[in-house]
């Protein structure tokens, strides 16, 4: 009963105010069934994914690949009509790395390729080399004492690193899911990394090349490494070093299939000889040091409000496996997408639109944390700049290719509200959470840093988490189109709602406090 009187007060004794408020964050249906027709019927989505992915191919932050993409995504702005389509330096990032080429396989006791792949910024093997094998388990890895004593058992050989084998049942679970009502009711924070964590991981990766350079002194030809998730066909790739201009050179770095790993471990363990031939080729340089955004523009049009922003984006780097399809090409896509819908429609937003795909996200939010440090806020002293007052919401995309379902409010109630009409034209779609819970490790946290709103949609899960993020699966074929297409329409609408919507949106207070990711 309380609760029903309580949810009678606010309609009885409204204030203008609070009126006019309220009927401003009702979507404009019909707008709204313009953008869904527009794309169900003419997307230009597989267009999109195809030059992001295939042509462009990885994007690894500061590669020639991330330079193709970049460059495309400025001459096809332009070429839409938007404004101000430029790449923008965020600051200095460190070496370039780019594949020229790669070999491996197991030529004793008999000749088998392997699944495996360089990892990004590993040194080059000088030519093709060829070695026995010798495995140690991640424990012996991590003991600086055990390396020192091992020293000459290490010179010229190949060191495997792999633990124990994989539990066999694990392939019956299910590999791709959706996002059920009850997992969408009992949401809770996740991605959320605490600064000693990320103070941990900066000391974790010093004594990675503190060993490295162990083995190295010791003669190895090369590390392999094997995750316990790199089963039934994938192989996660990824690297936290070598990229910095100060990083030293280590040894040549593999990620390798876990079921060719303990094939060699347990020939190995057998007394068998195990050989091993390879090649890593790749070009460095410091030519140009710098990581660059993507950045695009629709202008306002009133007269006061048009110098206000409403961004949205998403991470446009990738690692290096695959053509990261779903981390983040997705992303970006539906991003883009979005602001061609706008724009091909004709709809004419107050405030100026501001898209940002940004680099460097993968080493630790990079190019989003350096373009609010240039624009908004004071890292050192917390003092604002005059644009953080002008940035209405930041709207990403970075949970792969699944569906929205609802968004992460970041603890602010009073967009709750607002974002629950802004989804009810959608909700026939299946997207309609708002939760109040947070969610981090992408670039959205940049901005609620900077005391701007920024929210990262809720997703679908689909394969994210199980096969392609990080992975040799992340490619087009693993791309939800119909899903992006959806997440393309709801994005359009929400930007589209921040735009024309009478009042930023609100803000919670300003947090003094050290960036989770700064220092990496």
């Amino acid at each position: 009963m309380k609760r029903l009187i309580f949810n009678l007060l606010p309609a009885l004794f409204l204030t203008p105010c609070c009126s006019a408020q309220a009927q401003a964050d009702q979507p404009d249906t019909a707008i709204c069934n313009r953008i869904r027709r527009a794309e169900f019927n003419s997307s230009q989505i597989p267009q999109i994914a195809h030059y992001l992915t295939d042509v462009a191919g990885s994007r690894l932050t500061n590669s020639e690949g991330y330079r193709r993409a970049a460059d495309w995504t400025v001459a096809t702005m332009k070429k839409w009509g938007l404004a101000n389509a430029q790449t923008e330096p965020w600051g200095q990032f460190g070496k370039q790395w780019d594949l020229e080429s790669f070999t491996i396989s197991m030529t004793e006791p008999y000749v088998t390729p392997l699944r495996a792949y360089p990892n990004p910024w590993s040194p080059n093997t000088n030519g093709l080399q060829k070695g026995q094998v010798v495995v140690i388990s991640p424990q012996q890895y991590m003991d600086s004492v055990y390396l020192q004593q091992h020293m000459p058992d290490f010179k010229n050989k190949f060191v495997l690193l792999t633990g124990k084998a994989p539990q066999t049942d694990a392939a019956f679970m299910p590999t791709a899911t959706r996002l059920a009502d009850t997992a969408l009711a009992n949401l809770k924070d996740k991605y959320m990394e605490k600064r000693e964590g990320v103070e941990g991981e900066i000391a974790f990766m010093r004594k990675l090349m503190g060993l490295d350079m162990t083995l190295k002194k010791a003669g190895a030809l090369a590390i392999i490494f094997s995750g316990r998730q790199s089963t039934n066909g994938n192989v996660f790739v990824q690297s936290s070093y070598g990229y910095k201009l100060t990083d030293p050179e280590t040894l040549p770095q593999i990620s390798i299939a876990l079921e060719d790993a303990q094939k060699i471990k347990r020939l190995y363990q057998s007394g068998h000889r195990v050989e091993i031939a390879c090649e890593v080729k790749g070009k460095f340089s410091t030519q140009n040091t710098k990581g660059y955004n993507v950045i695009g523009e629709i202008p306002g049009i009133d007269a006061k409000l048009k110098s206000q922003l409403v961004m949205l984006g998403g991470h446009l780097d990738s690692w290096t496996a695959a053509t990261g399809a779903t981390d983040n090409a997705a992303g970006c896509i539906v991003m883009l997408e979005a602001m061609r819908l706008l724009d091909s429609l004709g709809l004419k937003p107050k405030r100026t639109i501001r898209l940002a795909l940004w680099d460097g996200e993968e080493q630790g939010l990079f190019g989003s944390y350096n373009y609010v440090k240039n624009h908004f806020i004071d890292s050192k002293t917390y003092q604002l700049k005059p644009e953080q007052a002008k940035v209405s919401v930041y709207f990403n995309l970075d949970n792969g290719t699944g569906k929205i379902r609802g968004i992460h409010a970041q603890n602010n109630a009073a967009v709750q509200p607002i974002f629950t009409n802004w989804f009810a034209p959608f909700n026939d779609l299946g997207a309609a959470k708002v939760t109040l819970t947070n969610t981090g490790s992408t670039d959205h946290l940049s901005f609620d840093w900077a005391g701007i709103p920024g929210f990262q949609f809720v997703q679908d899960e689909i394969d994210y988490e199980t096969r392609t993020h990080h992975s040799n699966m992340d490619d087009y074929d693993h791309l939800q189109i119909e899903d992006l297409k959806q997440a393309a329409v709801i994005v359009a609408s929400f930007v589209y709602q921040a735009s024309v919507r009478p009042d930023m949106i609100p803000r919670k207070p300003l947090k003094k406090e050290m960036f989770v990711f700064e220092g990496l």
